[in-house]
């Protein structure tokens, strides 16, 4: 059975990182082997703090290994990344990467370059982000970067359409083949704005911004793993875009109507196979 290895955090109570991006994958059809990289009670937004643990760097690399030994690997699609516990943890990343794909070159790998946001809460440890911009986003197929995470990622500015779409081309010249930017916050206060790029041109997604008391965590692990889903389905960039984008407004919606802020993915699980909103992409360049 042909599988997508998921490289991210891990909350016991919740639904962020892998807790976010494993279900809806899921049920979207996928196979998914989940590797942690920290185990945490919950997520980091919490005034009361939380309880767990960051996992030894070399142990993502040894899992892969160990699907690698019992002759599996091959039947791996792609292997997804990101929140990491330390830096080293994304040298181990490299290596189970290079790993996936000398065992079979068609898999693809999906970065999530998570740079920390203090502001939510989210700190990571000192030099992932460096690392990331230098080492781990050019070696992906695909990126999924916040606006932030794209300016680190380019070394420009962002607050303007025409900077958005510069950003996103001058990504696509420093490895990756597509960009899916999970939120410009820029463009708009009222709407929720993606954009993805390829070969064929920029693409801009706008759907309701809608309001919450606290913002919702595990939003942009959703987004990734809703998106990586729909490009191994064999759909058109610009298809796994809108489905991205659709799907996880449902959940949200379904969130906010249940008067919650820990998303409520169960709940709200047709949604990830059929979203009841349908907002179409536009090309901008």
């Amino acid at each position: 059975m042909k599988g997508i290895i998921s490289v991210q955090s891990h909350v016991v109570y919740g639904h962020a990182g892998n807790s976010s991006a494993v279900f809806p994958l899921q049920r979207m059809g996928f196979e998914v082997w989940p590797v942690h990289t920290v185990q945490f009670s919950n997520h980091t937004q919490y005034a009361q703090g939380w309880t767990g643990q960051c996992f030894p760097a070399d142990a993502i690399s040894d899992l892969v290994k160990g699907i690698d030994a019992i002759g599996q690997l091959q039947q791996c699609q792609a292997i997804v990344s990101g929140y990491l516990g330390d830096a080293a943890q994304a040298t181990s990343l490299i290596a189970a990467v290079d790993m996936v794909k000398r065992v079979n070159p068609k898999a693809i790998y999906v970065c999530d370059p998570v740079m920390g946001d203090p502001d939510k809460g989210c700190i990571l440890a000192e030099g992932i982000s460096e690392y990331l911009v230098e080492h781990v986003m050019p070696k992906a197929d695909v990126i999924v970067p916040n606006q932030f995470e794209l300016s680190r990622f380019v070394g420009m500015e962002i607050t303007t359409l025409n900077e958005a779409i510069e950003a996103c081309q001058k990504a696509l010249t420093k490895g990756p083949k597509v960009v899916l930017v999970k939120h410009l916050h820029s463009l708009s206060k009222q709407q929720f704005c993606m954009m993805m790029a390829d070969s064929s041109g920029c693409y801009l997604v706008k759907r309701p911004n809608l309001e919450f008391d606290k913002a919702p965590v595990g939003v942009g692990d959703l987004i990734s793993a809703l998106f990586t889903g729909g490009l191994l389905k064999g759909w058109p960039p610009t298809m796994a875009l809108e489905h991205a984008n659709n799907a996880s407004f449902g959940v949200l919606e379904a969130t906010r109507q249940c008067g919650e802020w820990e998303l409520q993915t169960v709940y709200a699980q047709d949604q990830l196979s059929e979203p009841r909103h349908s907002f179409a992409a536009s090309k901008v360049a």
